[in-house]
Formats: C-alpha cells, sequence, structure tokens
C-alpha cells in the first residue's frame, strides 16, 4: 500500500539477494536508502517520481527484506564497493544500462562509490545529508564524536555492540533518532512497523566496521574527481549544516556540484517529501 502499482521483486546478484519494488515509466532512477531503514522510507516521494521516471527501490544488502550475510574478517562483504555493485547487477537485471541514483545517509555513500566503480552508468548523482565518508572521518572532532556517537559504538569488534543493540531492541534506535524537535512525528506508522521487524544488529555493525576500514581504503585511492551533475542536499537542522560545509566537501571529489540546505532534520525523504520531489525533478530535467 505504500507504493501504489509498484512490483515487488528480488534479484539474485554475485554477492545477494536483493528485495526492491519499481514501479513507473521513464528515465530510470535509482533510489537508495539509509541507515536504519529500508526502501520504505521513499514511500512518500517514489510514487510521484514514478509519474514520469522509472523508480526502483531496493534494500541494501544487510537491509529490509535483502540478504544479510555474516561479515567477512576484513568486512569487504559490506563494503561500499560490495554493496555498490549490487545495485550495478540489479539495475542490469531490470534493463537499466544508465539511471540517476539519489541515496540518502549510508544510500549516499553506496551511490557516491556506485558513482565512482561504474561511473558509466551513473547519469546524476544525488547525495543527501551526508558529506563524504573520508571528509567526514577525516574532519572527527569532540562535536561530531558526540553527534555521531553510533558511529564509533557501532564498529566495535564483534559480538560487544550487536549483544548490545539486542538488548536495548531497535525501538531505541528510532527514539534516539527522534530525538529533536520534531520526534518521529513523521515517520508513518506502517514504514516505523517495516524498520523495526528488519533491523538486524550485525549487519548494521558490519555496514559501519566497512565504512571504518576497507572503504576508507577504497576512498584513499580515489584522485580523479566525479564527472556526473551532482546535487547535494541537507537538512538546515541537522550536523551536516552545524559542522561541515556540503558543497564545498563534495567540491572536493566531484566537478559540477550544486545544492541547498533544506528546512528539516536528518530524514529529509520523509520529513519534507515535497521539498524533496521539488529539488530532485528539477535537478532530473537538467542536471547540468
Amino acid at each position: 500500500m505504500m507504493f501504489p502499482g509498484f512490483q515487488r521483486k528480488r534479484v539474485r546478484t554475485r554477492g545477494a539477494a536483493i528485495n526492491l519494488v519499481a514501479g513507473g515509466k521513464g528515465e530510470p532512477v535509482l533510489l537508495l536508502h539509509g541507515y536504519p531503514e529500508t526502501h520504505a522510507m521513499w514511500h512518500k516521494v517514489a510514487p510521484e517520481l514514478a509519474r514520469d521516471y522509472a523508480v526502483v527501490c531496493p534494500d541494501l544488502r544487510g537491509y529490509g527484506d535483502s540478504s544479510k550475510p555474516t561479515g567477512l574478517p576484513d568486512h569487504s562483504n559490506y563494503s561500499k564497493r560490495a554493496m555498490a555493485l549490487d545495485m550495478a547487477e540489479v539495475m542490469r537485471a531490470l534493463g537499466h544500462e544508465r539511471f540517476h541514483v539519489v541515496g540518502h545517509d549510508r544510500g549516499g555513500r553506496v551511490a557516491h562509490r556506485l558513482a565512482r566503480d561504474h561511473g558509466k552508468r551513473v547519469r546524476s548523482l544525488t547525495v543527501l545529508d551526508i558529506s563524504p565518508t573520508l571528509k567526514m572521518y577525516e574532519s572527527t572532532n569532540m562535536p561530531f564524536a558526540k553527534a555521531y556517537y553510533h558511529w564509533f559504538f557501532l564498529i566495535q569488534e564483534a559480538p560487544l555492540p550487536e549483544r548490545m543493540l539486542a538488548n536495548i531492541g531497535p525501538e531505541y534506535i528510532f527514539k534516539r533518532l527522534g530525538r529533536g524537535k520534531s520526534g518521529l512525528k513523521f515517520f508513518s506508522k506502517q514504514a516505523m512497523a517495516e524498520y523495526v521487524r528488519c533491523f538486524n544488529p550485525h549487519s548494521t555493525c558490519e555496514d559501519y566496521r566497512a565504512s571504518a576500514t576497507i572503504d576508507l581504503v577504497h576512498d584513499r585511492k580515489d584522485k580523479a574527481k566525479l564527472r556526473m551533475p551532482v546535487l547535494a542536499l541537507w537538512g538546515k537542522q541537522g550536523v551536516i549544516e552545524a559542522l561541515f560545509d556540503c558543497l564545498a566537501d563534495w567540491r572536493e571529489v566531484a566537478v559540477h556540484v550544486r545544492g541547498k540546505a533544506l528546512p528539516c532534520g536528518h530524514f529529509i525523504p520523509e520529513e519534507k517529501p515535497e521539498e524533496l520531489f521539488r529539488e530532485l525533478r528539477r535537478f532530473l530535467k537538467a542536471p547540468l
């Protein structure tokens, strides 16, 4: 009911089985969700986009109803490279050789790697409420560590964070995420039920462990700037606005970057779906 007219599919990649919903016709647009959510986070945006585009909303590896493999010692099977390859193979299986990609939070980091590793296939890149991973880790200070404490908690050696997450339950995570002025009122009950149902402590930790290890190795090897158009949007009330220069950060890694802050917190697709839809429609029609 959250995605009227969409079809649910399951696509086997070389490394995972990816659950997704797809609908609409036109140029393909891949929407990648953030943490600790699933494809359901796009339910306020995807149906509108599907009026003009072929929209694909997958669950990333480790999330939703996609595969949740046990992490390897080097965390490589949760690297953004592996997760980006999943998405490249999914889009090819659906018949989409070139496509736009939009990523929020963790999905934005997968989208960034997708643009790096499969740049000829990515028409444009939109990132929501993030600066590049390497930039954020290398800029760590006390205010950032306090605001993003989970970055440093989840990367601890297994099984400590997994056991702690299992004990406190996913509801606590969402209460923490909704501690701002607007609380959790912008999450629909149906979407929240999906987030809680699908939450997996181990895959959550492996995603973050990969970001703090193998992903940084990959990022440090990147020298050339991205050539496709990039749109960066972030929440005016969030940490990115307070502690980072989002446009400047993305201009360090991409040539054609534009963007702005939106009047919300971190969860842009659920807090301000109308504003996000307008920005995406304007950008996708004329990326440059």
